[in-house]
């Protein structure tokens, strides 16, 4: 314990004094872009930490929820991947809730929620999240700002009750300049395999930049509290935000490390007379 403790102080040092870690100057301007190489060896490093997390997770009994909100083309959905891509969906899972259905509708808002939350050994990450009624409902017209104005009165009651019966609960507000944001939608218009992320809503949206910022400012200022407050990644270089998202993920649940393990693969058994048969199966083609 005291060795990784040591290794995690040096890590931590080391960020300090890379080019746009905490250690770098006021008004520097901002770091340049990662590189590929560089962003992999510290995912690799953070992959290991996520599972060690998820290890904790189930033998603790811990439930964590985990809330993405943001600008549109801000990275949400590249950094729930990066999350998950080397844990167990048994025990991280991604909520995405779909459009409201009628009955939806006429239900307590957050009710539609609630059945996700995370039960014990369970980590839940929120793809949006109730804020969609602070956000795009609202700027949208979706909803009444009557309606808002209650969603931001009771949220944190409801916040509050959720951290006090023990889940852990940490909210991502993900930010992306304008600029940015312009190349990376005009980007989805032009790559087939982006196409499917340019919805008419965010079409829609784009022109309301300052909207969005108004019932982003509001959201945190009901919404930013003690026991739940928002955390803010800027997202211009994915790479860096997915790594310093990650990273202080890792930072905010008190999981242990990893135990070593010396394991030996079991010898195989003998073929004992076995021979493939000869079945007409249908192999796929092998063009590659």
């Amino acid at each position: 314990m005291a060795k990784n403790k040591s290794k995690q102080k040096q890590h931590d040092a080391e960020v300090q004094a890379r080019p746009g870690g905490a250690g770098q100057e006021a008004g520097a301007g901002p770091p340049p872009k990662m590189k590929r190489k560089a962003y992999e060896r510290e995912m690799r490093v953070l992959h290991g930490e996520l599972v060690a997390l998820q290890e904790w997770v189930k033998t603790s009994g811990a439930r964590i929820c985990i809330v993405f909100e943001g600008r549109d083309t801000a990275g949400k959905g590249g950094t729930i991947k990066r999350i998950t891509e080397r844990v167990s969906p048994r025990v991280f899972r991604i909520v995405a809730l779909p459009t409201p259905t009628e009955r939806e509708k006429s239900q307590m808002y957050i009710q539609r929620y609630i059945p996700h939350f995370p039960a014990a050994g369970e980590v839940v990450i929120f793809d949006r999240s109730w804020y969609n009624r602070a956000g795009v409902e609202r700027v949208m017209g979706f909803c009444t700002p009557e309606e808002t104005d209650r969603f931001l009165g009771l949220t944190p009651g409801a916040e509050r009750a959720m951290t006090e019966d023990g889940i852990v609960l940490l909210k991502y507000w993900l930010e992306v300049s304008p600029g940015e944001q312009t190349r990376r939608l005009e980007s989805r218009i032009h790559d087939p395999r982006k196409i499917w992320k340019l919805s008419p809503m965010d079409l829609k949206s784009y022109s309301r930049w300052y909207d969005y910022s108004r019932a982003r400012d509001a959201m945190f200022a009901a919404t930013d509290t003690a026991w739940a407050p928002w955390y803010i990644a800027h997202t211009d270089d994915k790479k860096r935000g997915r790594l310093n998202i990650i990273s202080h993920l890792l930072s905010q649940v008190p999981y242990k490390p990893l135990a070593p393990r010396d394991i030996t693969l079991p010898e195989r058994q003998h073929a004992d007379g076995y021979v493939e048969p000869d079945l007409p199966l249908r192999h796929i083609p092998a063009p590659f």
